[in-house]
């Protein structure tokens, strides 16, 4: 099983947005985890229902729907830089 087939996005869960297959836990609250520090065993044993494949599963949805929206030119790079 590829990574991405564990990220799924239903209307009836969670509002549609994107979560790990069989749950309820989206992929930004993973994102969020890692990004305050927590390591991934701290997340797995914090969340049972996750596995280590779950946590690089929303890594990679993140890097490939980030990559889907940015351009190549770095056009939307700029607007980022400079609204900080």
């Amino acid at each position: 099983m590829s990574l991405l087939q564990r990220i799924v996005v239903d209307p009836a869960v969670v509002h549609g947005r994107p979560v790990i297959r069989g749950t309820r836990m989206r992929v930004s609250d993973v994102l969020a985890l890692l990004a305050s520090g927590a390591s991934e065993s701290e997340i797995v044993e914090d969340y049972p229902y996750l596995t280590v494949e779950d946590i690089r599963a929303s890594l990679e949805y993140a890097s490939a729907t980030h990559a889907a929206r940015c351009s190549l030119d770095g056009s939307n790079l700029s607007s980022i830089a400079s609204s900080r």
